[in-house]
């Protein structure tokens, strides 16, 4: 296992997905608009990897052995054009164009449209071949582009794992809009481990 064999594996995953995008393209172009965010957490040997493309969230609960408490310790970064860090990175990426990212409506949105920066899919915006039509006006660029506006290479982190690691957190946007990152820690440190489980298990039949 390593990066680099988690990477392939993200590329690899866009390009069936776009081949597949474009197999259907004309008896279904909505494909073209259809996106995720994706994040993998893999433990092999002792080890952690985590890759992610968007703006889900990983957290480790950490033991904390002076305090006797658990800490959040967040594992990736968010791939959204409310980062600061984001949009400077988009500008550098697209330096021609000045609508790269756009404030709309008090919030910041990469070409006015989406506020993730890294997706699987989303086709869209991968290639002029699907911003066209007969794809639907509300999700074309009206400028001409010459390369990807989002990317679907994730960014990823390799560590070895401590004793004093406990448990991970995944979550999509959806959670961290309403939790920080101690609190989700704190709310699953108070569960037993077997209730941990059995959220996780309620979460994936849904």
């Amino acid at each position: 296992m390593s990066a680099d064999v988690i990477n392939k594996a993200f590329l690899a995953t866009e390009e069936d997905f776009l081949a597949l995008v474009r197999k259907q393209w004309l008896n279904d172009p909505h494909m073209a608009s259809v996106g995720s965010c994706c994040l993998v957490g893999i433990v092999c040997s002792g080890m952690l990897y985590i890759a992610n493309a968007g703006d889900s969230r990983v957290v480790l609960g950490r033991l904390d052995n002076t305090y006797k408490e658990v800490k959040a310790v967040p594992l990736s970064s968010e791939h959204n054009a409310s980062v600061e860090s984001v949009r400077e990175e988009l500008r550098s990426l697209h330096p021609n164009d000045p609508q790269i990212v756009v404030l709309k409506h008090t919030v910041w949105r990469v070409k006015g449209i989406i506020q993730i920066s890294r997706s699987i899919g989303d086709a869209y915006l991968k290639s002029t071949e699907f911003n066209r039509d007969p794809l639907l006006p509300k999700f074309r660029v009206p400028e001409p582009f010459d390369k990807p506006i989002l990317s679907a290479k994730p960014e990823t982190l390799v560590q070895k794992l401590d004793p004093e690691d406990q448990f991970l957190i995944f979550a999509s946007d959806g959670l961290w809009e309403h939790l920080s990152s101690q609190e989700a820690v704190d709310i699953v440190n108070t569960c037993p481990r077997n209730v941990r489980f059995l959220f996780v298990i309620l979460f994936l039949s849904n």
